[in-house]
């Protein structure tokens, strides 16, 4: 496999994961009636969004045709999240706190491909991961 079909395949599989993320925050929304509460998960679902539509647009730059779809992963933390929904804010957080550390472990592997362009590396290093790490600490903050 070339480096650019190598930097294609980590980029989607990326973009499914933000993707997944704001499936998963748009459902989160309507567990949480603080209003404070409310406007930090809005805030962390629109930072996938652009990070989704980001990694659209470097795709795309590639000649790639990005993912549309979360795939098997957002649907498992989908029906993860309805459940952790069902029993309260606690777990939900706890869930979408998972959610984000997972997300850094993919970027962080992303890194280490050497197939993943210089570039792309570089906006996951300084943009990404600090984004999903600013999101971890933003979760833990909220009131259960």
């Amino acid at each position: 496999m070339n480096n650019t079909q190598s930097c294609i395949e980590a980029c989607n599989k990326l973009l499914r994961g933000e993707i997944s993320a704001v499936e998963t925050y748009t459902q989160a929304l309507g567990k949480f009636d603080n209003s404070n509460s409310r406007s930090i998960l809005q805030q962390i679902k629109e930072d996938h969004q652009r990070s989704a539509d980001t990694l659209r647009s470097h795709l795309s730059e590639m000649g790639a045709t990005p993912d549309s779809e979360s795939g098997a992963w957002g649907k498992f933390a989908q029906a993860v999240e309805g459940v952790a929904t069902l029993l309260g804010k606690s777990p939900a957080v706890a869930v979408l706190i998972q959610g984000e550390e997972h997300g850094i472990d993919e970027y962080e592997e992303a890194l280490n491909d050497p197939g993943v362009m210089t570039e792309m590396k570089i906006v996951f290093r300084d943009i990404h991961i600090p984004r999903l790490q600013k999101h971890v600490a933003l979760l833990e903050a909220l009131p259960t």
